[in-house]
C-alpha cells in the first residue's frame, strides 16, 4: 500500500504544496520516504468545522451503528497486517514482536468499545418516576443519561505508534462516546499514522459515518496543536507525552474563554516495593526480573519501574548483586527519536554527577547514535528528597534503588512522592501486615496497585485503570485504558417531566435492553 504523505481532513485525502517533512530512522538517522504534508491553520479550521457539523449526526446514531463503525475500523487495521508493522518498525526502531502485539491491542480495544456500546451500561441510565401524591410537594419525573461532550482532539504518542496514537485508546473511547475526533499525528511516525488513518476513513465510508467524524492533521512544531486545543469547537483533549507538553496543553485549554478538560498522561516513576519476606526468599530472581522489566523496549514505557524501595540488609545486597549482573549484559537499545535519546543521556549524566546518587551498574556500551545505555543508581532514603530531580521521571532504562532503614521510612518516602500510574509490591505471606499499611497510603497516590508482578504491561479490560493523581495524569479521576475511558468524553443530562416522545429511547418506560437504575433499584 503506497504512502502519499497526504492529510485526512473530514475523511478526505488532502495534499499540501511547499516544504513537507519526512520520518527519520531512529537507528541510522536517514530520512524515510515519502515527504508528508504540513497542515496549515486553514486545515485546522476546516477539520474543526467538519467535526462540529458531524457531531449532531454522529452522536444521534444508534449505539449499534457506532459499534459497527468501530468494528469495521478494527477489521481495516487488521487487514493492513505486515505493511503496518514494517512501516512502524522503520519509523520507531521498535521490534517486530512488540509492534505485532500492539497492532492486535489497537484493533482489540476498538472491538472492546464496540461491546461496551452494545451493553449500554456506560450511559448510567437512571429513572425516578414522578410521585404526584408526595407531600408537601409532588416529585417530578426525572431521568438521566450520559451524552457526548462534542468534538475531541487526540495527540499521537511517540512510544506507542498504534495503541496510543491515531486509532488508539483515546480515539476509540471518544468515538465510542459519540464524539468526532481530530488526531494531531506524531511527527516521528507519519507513515504509520497515514496507514491507520486510511483504515479508519475506509471504515467510516463503509458504515455510512458523517464525513467530519475523523481527521488526521500532521506537521512538526506546536502551532497546529495549539490551534486545535484553542478552537472553540473542540470540547476535550487526549494526550500522552511529556510533563512539559501536557502542562502546556492544560494551560492553553484553561485559558480559553470556555475552558475544556485535557486528559494528559505525563509523568510517572512507578515505585516497586521489595518487602522483607519476599526479598529474603527470592532476592536474586527479583533482581534479574527487575532488570528485564526496566530495560524492556529501551525503558520507553510510561509504566517503567523507575524507583525501587527496600530495607537495607543482606537480602537487598543480594538483589543488587543480581540486578547489576543482569544489567551489565543488557545491550544498548535504539530509542524512539534523537530528541528522546538526547534527553535520556542528559538525565543519566545528571544522575551520575549527583553527590548522593551512587551508580551501581550500566548496560553494554552504545553502538548506534540513538542507543540508550541502561543505568542503575542507589541512594539513601534520607537523601532522596534533598534534590527534587531525584524524584523526576527519566524516560528510558534508568532506575534508582532507595535504601531505607525501616518500613516507617519506606512509608515516609511514599507520603512525599508525587502521583503515580502504578505501584508494585513483591510480597510473601509474612509481608501481609506491612503491605496493608502501604496500600492504605498508596491508594491515594497511584491508579493501579500490583502484587508480585511488574508494571510494564497494561491489560485492556473493564477493570483496568491507566491513570493516577497529577503529574502522572492531568486528572486522576479518569483512565486512558479500559472501558471506563469512555467517561472522559461524556457528561450527564437530566430530563425532567418530558413527554415520552421527547425522551431518549434508552430512558423510556419498558425494556430498554440496557442496565438501568429505576426508582432506586438496578434493573438488568
Amino acid at each position: 500500500m503506497a504512502l502519499t504523505g497526504e492529510l485526512f481532513i473530514a475523511s478526505k485525502r488532502v495534499a499540501r504544496d511547499g516544504t513537507g517533512f519526512k520520518a527519520v530512522s531512529p537507528g541510522t538517522g536517514a530520512e524515510i520516504e515519502p515527504s508528508f504534508s504540513v497542515a496549515t491553520l486553514d486545515d485546522v479550521e476546516t477539520a474543526c468545522a467538519a467535526a462540529a457539523a458531524a457531531f449532531p449526526v454522529y452522536s444521534s446514531l444508534s449505539r449499534e451503528k457506532r459499534a459497527e463503525f468501530l468494528e469495521a475500523a478494527a477489521d481495516e487495521i487488521d487487514a493492513l497486517g505486515e505493511t503496518l508493522t514494517e512501516r512502524a518498525m522503520a519509523e520507531t526502531g521498535l521490534p517486530h514482536a512488540r509492534l505485532t502485539g500492539e497492532r492486535g491491542r489497537t484493533s482489540g480495544q476498538l472491538r472492546l468499545f464496540a461491546k461496551e456500546l452494545r451493553l449500554g451500561e456506560y450511559l448510567r441510565a437512571r429513572i425516578d418516576h414522578a410521585i404526584p401524591e408526595r407531600q408537601p410537594l409532588p416529585r417530578p419525573d426525572l431521568r438521566l443519561r450520559m451524552v457526548p461532550v462534542g468534538p475531541v482532539t487526540v495527540f499521537g504518542a511517540s512510544n506507542f505508534p498504534l495503541a496510543f496514537s491515531v486509532a488508539g485508546g483515546d480515539t476509540a473511547s471518544a468515538l465510542a462516546a459519540g464524539c468526532p475526533v481530530i488526531v494531531k499525528g506524531h511527527s516521528a511516525h507519519p507513515g504509520t499514522a497515514e496507514l491507520v488513518a486510511g483504515a479508519v476513513t475506509r471504515a467510516a465510508e463503509k458504515t455510512g459515518m458523517p464525513a467530519g467524524v475523523f481527521s488526521l492533521i500532521n506537521g512538526p512544531g506546536n502551532s497546529v496543536g495549539s490551534a486545535l486545543v484553542t478552537d472553540p469547537r473542540i470540547k476535550a483533549v487526549g494526550f500522552t507525552g511529556s510533563r512539559g507538553g501536557g502542562t502546556q496543553l492544560m494551560k492553553l485549554a484553561a485559558n480559553r474563554p470556555v475552558p475544556i478538560p485535557v486528559y494528559a498522561e505525563m509523568s510517572s516513576i512507578n515505585p516497586v516495593f521489595l518487602l522483607p519476606a519476599a526479598l529474603e526468599a527470592r532476592a536474586e530472581a527479583l533482581g534479574t526480573a527487575f532488570v528485564g522489566s526496566l530495560t524492556m523496549g529501551a525503558g520507553q514505557f510510561c509504566t517503567n519501574p523507575g524507583l525501587v524501595l527496600a530495607i537495607e540488609g543482606p537480602s537487598l545486597d543480594r538483589f543488587l548483586t543480581a540486578a547489576c549482573d543482569a544489567m551489565t549484559g543488557v545491550p544498548a537499545q535504539t530509542m524512539l527519536t534523537p530528541g528522546i535519546h538526547k534527553a535520556y543521556e542528559s538525565a543519566v549524566d545528571r544522575m551520575a554527577s549527583a553527590p548522593a546518587l551512587a551508580k551501581l551498574a550500566e548496560g553494554k556500551e552504545a553502538e548506534g547514535p540513538t542507543c540508550g545505555r541502561a543505568a542503575l543508581f542507589s541512594i539513601a532514603a534520607k537523601d532522596f528528597f534533598a534534590d527534587a530531580h531525584n524524584a523526576e521521571e527519566v524516560f528510558g532504562a534508568a532506575s534508582v534503588v532507595i535504601r531505607c532503614t525501616s518500613i516507617d521510612e519506606v512509608i515516609e518516602v511514599v507520603r512525599h512522592l508525587e502521583g503515580q500510574l502504578t505501584a508494585t509490591f513483591h510480597l510473601d505471606e509474612g509481608d501481609t501486615e506491612v503491605a496493608q499499611k502501604l496500600v492504605a497510603v498508596l491508594e491515594h497516590k497511584v491508579g493501579r496497585i500490583l502484587a508480585n508482578g511488574w508494571p510494564t504491561g497494561v491489560e485492556v479490560t473493564d477493570a483496568m485503570v491507566h491513570g493516577g493523581p497529577f503529574p502522572s495524569t492531568a486528572d486522576g479521576r479518569s483512565t486512558s485504558v479500559g472501558t471506563l475511558a469512555i467517561d472522559r468524553f461524556l457528561r450527564p443530562v437530566s430530563y425532567q417531566s418530558l413527554p415520552e416522545a421527547l425522551l431518549p429511547v434508552d430512558l423510556r418506560d419498558g425494556d430498554a435492553g440496557i442496565p438501568r437504575r429505576v426508582d432506586g433499584k438496578l434493573v438488568v
